[in-house]
């Protein structure tokens, strides 16, 4: 199923677009663009680290994605999802997404097909919204949404909420049903280049329902916060 999907987002991305002046009105671009790339403040042992990336490759109307998000701590990667999505606009600003999830940590690995959108909400909030279908009649659905107030041409304050959304129990990745987690995250970063701008900030997360009775029961927390460091960087 993942080599069909990937197989017709690549056939849409590079056909011609039917332009009188052919390819030069519409050409193939890319970007790569690290979301966030941290440091957390942990005082109870090695620091996690971690990221939050995403790439694209395509033409104006349609483009390839690949996105990917985890954590590394004391020497183990403990959470990796990556995400490879057919992306077309279909609205100003605005782009309907889907293809395959796999999330490879903690384990066992499950497998998504993935429909959402990804653009630009009145008041220049960054959007990040959709809805995953897994085996065994699993549904997942999460929004991510970001905003960036400028203080001053390079000083830029960056709000940022995600939470996530289950609609079963998954005992083996400490999963329960509803409202598993909510990421709250406010960060001031400098904007040495557009291209480049480190930050300092802090991060919340709290833990829901039986997602967080799963925490406790293996030693954890239901909520936890840090101070984080890190930059993020587009090319």
């Amino acid at each position: 199923m993942l080599n069909r999907i990937v197989l017709s987002a690549l056939a849409l991305v590079f056909s011609t677009t039917g332009h009188a002046m052919g390819v030069e009105d519409d050409p193939l671009l890319a970007m790569v663009k690290l979301d966030k790339l941290e440091v957390h403040e942990n005082s109870d042992g090695p620091n996690p680290w971690s990221w939050k990336a995403d790439a694209w490759l395509g033409r104006d109307l349609n483009k390839l994605w690949l996105k990917t998000e985890g954590e590394y701590h004391d020497g183990e990667t403990e959470e990796l999802e990556l995400q490879l999505l057919y992306s077309r606009a279909i609205a100003p600003f605005w782009d309907l997404q889907i293809g395959a999830r796999r999330d490879l940590k903690p384990e066992p690995e499950r497998d998504w097909l993935v429909v959402g959108f990804n653009g630009l909400a009145p008041y220049l909030f960054e959007v990040d919204a959709a809805l995953f279908i897994g085996e065994e009649e699993r549904l997942a659905a999460r929004l991510d949404a970001e905003y960036e107030y400028m203080f001053t041409q390079r000083l830029v304050l960056i709000p940022e909420m995600e939470a996530n959304l289950y609609s079963k129990d998954d005992a083996q990745r400490g999963i329960g049903q509803g409202l598993a987690d909510l990421t709250l995250g406010l960060r001031l970063a400098y904007e040495i280049r557009r291209e480049f701008a480190p930050y300092l900030g802090y991060s919340w997360t709290g833990l829901y329902g039986d997602t967080a009775d799963y925490a406790e029961a293996s030693g954890g927390d239901s909520s936890s916060g840090a101070w984080v460091a890190g930059f993020k960087a587009w090319f």
